[in-house]
């Protein structure tokens, strides 16, 4: 395995004390249980992401009960709709960010194989890519789209923003219509609602599965 270069022979004694500093057990270090990572994009900015670390939570389970050892980081996510006034010179090039940090701790770390925990437009891609240059055992697990809000048999939900701004720019509707529905287009966590990249970069994920 790998993650010998860390946990075996007497060279590796001061490594094995950090990785115990850290929480993991001797006994564990001592069988020879691989090192899985765990990629993990939760943050409780955008609500594609807000619900991850319960996903990553039964992944560590899982980890743990195939008798591994579950080592856990954070990789940013950027909000392709909220981050529209930069508009993509910071999203687009969070690809190879995300790519670059998941590269440098696993191999960093000798991990043995690792788990992308995603979901949005740049960063299931920038999970895929590391996948690809690392050339590793590697699951994806992406969070699921938000379900829409329904008001009146009718689906409400954020992305409608967009298309109300340009409304209220053209006549259509005034601004005190748009914004005394926006409670209407509060959904729970999840992508966007909607064939975006979000959604359809994780079918393309669980086709190539």
């Amino acid at each position: 395995m790998r993650s010998h270069v860390i946990k075996k022979s007497v060279e590796t004694l001061p490594h094995r004390a950090l990785l115990m500093s850290a929480g993991i057990k001797k006994q564990d270090l001592d069988a020879d249980k691989p090192f899985i990572g765990i990629a993990n994009s939760y943050n409780n900015i955008i609500p594609g992401h807000t619900h991850l670390q319960s996903l990553a939570q039964e992944v560590k389970r899982g980890i743990r009960d195939a008798g591994g050892i579950p080592l856990e980081w954070g990789v940013p996510g950027v909000c392709d709709g909220i981050a529209m006034f930069v508009e993509m010179r910071l999203s687009l090039p969070s690809r190879e960010h995300i790519a670059d940090n998941i590269e440098i701790m696993v191999m960093s770390h000798a991990m043995d194989g690792w788990v992308g925990i995603t979901n949005c437009d740049k960063i299931t891609p920038g999970m895929l890519m590391a996948a690809a240059r690392l050339d590793l055992p590697a699951i994806i697990l992406t969070g699921g789209p938000m379900k829409a809000n329904i008001v009146e048999g009718r689906k409400r939900h954020p992305i409608e923003g967009f298309a109300m701004v340009g409304q209220i720019k053209a006549g259509i509707i005034s601004q005190e219509q748009a914004e005394a529905s926006i409670d209407q287009m509060v959904c729970g966590p999840g992508s966007c609602v909607g064939l975006y990249t979000a959604n359809t970069m994780a079918v393309v994920t669980e086709t190539l599965g």
